[in-house]
């Protein structure tokens, strides 16, 4: 018996047109992505597993490609027509371009990533922002990275963005603009000061329009017109003091901050440096009645230069006078720690908060402003006792709780450094003669030399040719990376 199948209803053939129709619609989207996958991977292929064009077999430069990429400081991520990555070296990962996919073992990358390469890829034009680059959730608890990225089309779909880490960058011009800021603040108060205190001088001298009538009265009012006077100029005194001094240590921690070279160290007798340093204090410390006292071991020596031990172990000395209390001490003691030598000054003054000890040491901070500007402080002392004792391979510690004075600790190498060991008169060198170098690569034989400005010109010039290329870099541009 034959069983007839009943035909099917309007509806039931119009479902089955439209399920074919998105069928075929997923079908051709499947399509043009695979054949986008498949261009990407032969443009990449073209390059070589090394990412810089495809060495011959047996080539001894073979992976040589994949290496000097991540030997790069640059990030280098190269994205095909979708925004997939297919090429990313070391630094691109460390600077957080990349982002864990959706898909599980794949990776993305970052979405500004993203955006560049599409705008890229719309206009044709290269693209360079500067910008904090966020890291993404995974190291929500570090500090934004700033970047330079620029993005640019080599060719078949493919988008390379370079990173270049600039946050070291931006860290030096916010402190040169600090800097700045602060030394016009400290010049502007004295000058300041200078320009009103010679106003006020010349009022008190300028004779008067009417000589008084009475003898008398004209003899008290040139004793106040000289006394006013004489306030006023040691008030200028003082002020252009400041001042000079003000001008003395910013060039003096210029100088340690720069590339001088450090004078060949010398024995140093730590006696003599603590002899000198006292001296300088001594006026302040009779003028509130502090007493100077030293104990200790004697007869230490520290290697260096004995002048700017005597500056740095003056200012901790000086500082511990200007904040202690009246009719107070002031410790130095010196005690020999191993390979080291720990000098410190102890007093009993003020004392440091606990949010302050952490910042005693940048140029210009002040835990106590007022008091401070008051004392005759340029807030440039502890910044160079800082560096006197880094650049002699030691470093300056503070103990202290406020309202129970301030210990703080210069530790000196007992011995030279090795950095700061001076070279002999003469020396030989014994070692294997080293052969003659091969003479570098032509244009006429071997293989070309081009002049390349940044990695995706690298990029985008194996992709033209798979024949390995020799890539040099630019010396007319050194500001150019990768």
């Amino acid at each position: 018996m034959t069983i007839l199948a009943a035909p099917p209803d309007g509806g039931t053939l119009m479902l089955a047109i439209a399920v074919g129709i998105v069928l075929g619609l997923a079908a051709g989207l499947l399509l043009a992505r695979y054949q986008a996958h498949r261009r990407a991977a032969r443009a990449v292929n073209a390059l070589g597993p090394s990412g810089l064009g495809a060495p011959p077999v047996g080539d001894p430069l073979a992976g040589l490609g994949r290496k000097s990429l991540d030997a790069l400081r640059v990030g280098v991520v190269l994205l095909d027509g979708t925004d997939q990555v297919v090429l990313a070296n070391r630094s691109a990962r460390a600077m957080g371009m990349l982002r864990a996919s959706a898909v599980p073992g794949t990776i993305a990358a970052h979405p500004i990533l993203r955006t560049l390469a599409g705008q890229v890829r719309h206009t044709g034009v290269p693209r360079e922002v500067e910008l904090d680059l966020p890291r993404g959730r995974e190291l929500a608890e570090s500090q934004p990275l700033g970047v330079h990225l620029r993005a640019v089309a080599v060719g078949g779909g493919l988008v390379c963005v370079e990173a270049a880490d600039v946050t070291d960058a931006h860290r030096v011009e916010r402190v040169r603009r600090d800097f700045v800021a602060n030394v016009s603040h400290e010049l502007k108060t004295p000058i300041g000061a200078l320009q009103l205190l010679a106003e006020a001088l010349l009022d008190a001298t300028e004779p008067p329009d009417e000589q008084p009538a009475d003898p008398e009265a004209a003899a008290a009012q040139a004793a106040e017109d000289v006394v006013a006077s004489r306030r006023f100029a040691e008030r200028i005194q003082r002020e252009s003091t400041r001042l000079g001094r003000l001008v003395s240590e910013l060039l003096e921690l210029s100088r340690l901050q720069g590339a001088e070279r450090l004078p060949d160290p010398e024995p140093v007798a730590v006696d003599a440096v603590v002899a000198e340093a006292l001296d300088r204090a001594r006026t302040n410390a009779a003028a509130k009645h502090i007493e100077l006292v030293v104990v200790g071991t004697r007869g230490l020596t520290v290697y260096g230069n004995d002048n700017q031990f005597a500056t740095a172990l003056g200012n901790l000395v000086e500082n511990a006078v200007a904040y202690s209390h009246e009719h107070s001490a002031v410790v130095v003691s010196a005690l020999a720690e191993g390979d080291r030598v720990d000098i410190s000054v102890s007093d009993q003054g003020i004392g440091i908060g606990p949010g302050d000890l952490d910042r005693v040491f940048e140029r210009f901070y002040r835990a106590d402003q007022a008091r401070s500007r008051a004392t005759g402080g340029t807030g440039l002392g502890l910044a160079i006792v800082k560096h006197i004792a880094t650049n002699h391979g030691g470093r300056v510690d503070v103990r202290s709780r406020l309202g129970g004075g301030s210990t703080f600790t210069l530790r000196l190498p007992a011995r030279p450094p090795e950095a700061m060991l001076p070279l002999p008169a003469s020396f030989e060198i014994d070692a294997a003669p080293v052969p003659d170098a091969p003479a570098p690569p032509t244009l006429s034989d071997g293989p070309a030399v081009a002049d390349l400005n940044h990695a995706a010109d690298a990029v985008n010039l194996a992709a033209e040719d798979a024949n390995p290329a020799t890539a040099a870099a630019n010396p007319a541009r050194p500001a150019q990376t990768g």
